[in-house]
């Protein structure tokens, strides 16, 4: 029996969601408690796609194939008791056995966290402590130049080989909370991401905030398909996968 899992994760503990050797991720606190209510055989999930280590996630989606067919409302419960208080399952539904997490995904949305008023200890793990004002206007000319559909070789990691490098970007956006004028979400929606993309693509948008570069630059960032043409790589911590779509 197949299942999708819709589950959040605080990614400040973990090297990221992808299992490796030796190391605490997201997939393997997942797996490990899946295979124990499995009667211990062993259970492997396949997710929408994987986030780097300190990034964080309110709706990754995941698939799986258990043994027998569960109550979903009990297989829910049974998972969340097991896993550490950073990993939460928020819903869990039975799909076609043909159904995948990964391939077939249509859009995803991305969110990055912004910080420009003090400096908080609290948050520092959640949302980027940029601590300085950013020329926000700016930047929102700069974003609408990257939807459509792109060559986004200039913001994918630098060592990263692939053979396609085009993504199409639905749709981009500004949020500036009312309570808190200081707070900047970047909202980010694609059909596909590359490893990097969004933190790279924040990197350059700060600069342009800054006033290092104009909006209309990072059109010939894109013409130019080189990952040297653009900025800084933002920190993790600020990103998160926000929700994905079939």
């Amino acid at each position: 029996m197949r299942y999708l899992m819709t589950f959040s994760y605080d990614g400040s503990r973990y090297k990221g969601y992808q299992k490796q050797p030796r190391m605490k991720t997201i997939q393997s606190e997942v797996e490990k408690v899946l295979t124990k209510i499995n009667s211990e055989k062993k259970v492997s999930i396949h997710a929408s796609g994987r986030t780097d280590a300190g990034v964080h996630a309110y709706h990754q989606k995941a698939h799986f194939d258990l043994e027998k067919e569960w109550d979903l409302y009990r297989l829910q419960g049974s998972i969340n008791s097991l896993l550490p208080k950073d990993i939460y399952v928020t819903k869990i539904e039975k799909v076609d056995s043909n159904f995948h997490a990964r391939f077939d995904v249509k859009a995803k949305e991305y969110i990055y966290e912004i910080n420009m008023g003090e400096y908080s200890p609290i948050e520092k793990d959640y949302v980027y402590q940029y601590n300085k004002s950013l020329q926000v206007m700016e930047m929102e000319r700069a974003l609408k130049y990257l939807e459509g559909t792109h060559n986004f070789k200039s913001f994918t990691k630098a060592d990263e080989e692939k053979e396609d490098y085009v993504r199409t970007i639905l749709n981009t956006k500004i949020i500036r909370d009312k309570k808190n004028i200081n707070r900047l979400t970047i909202s980010i929606t694609g059909t596909g991401f590359m490893r990097y993309m969004v933190r790279n693509i924040v990197g350059v948008l700060i600069e342009i905030g800054e006033g290092k570069r104009k909006s209309q630059d990072i059109l010939n960032i894109l013409k130019a398909e080189d990952r040297t043409q653009s900025g800084k790589t933002a920190p993790a911590c600020g990103l998160y996968l926000k929700d994905v779509f079939y």
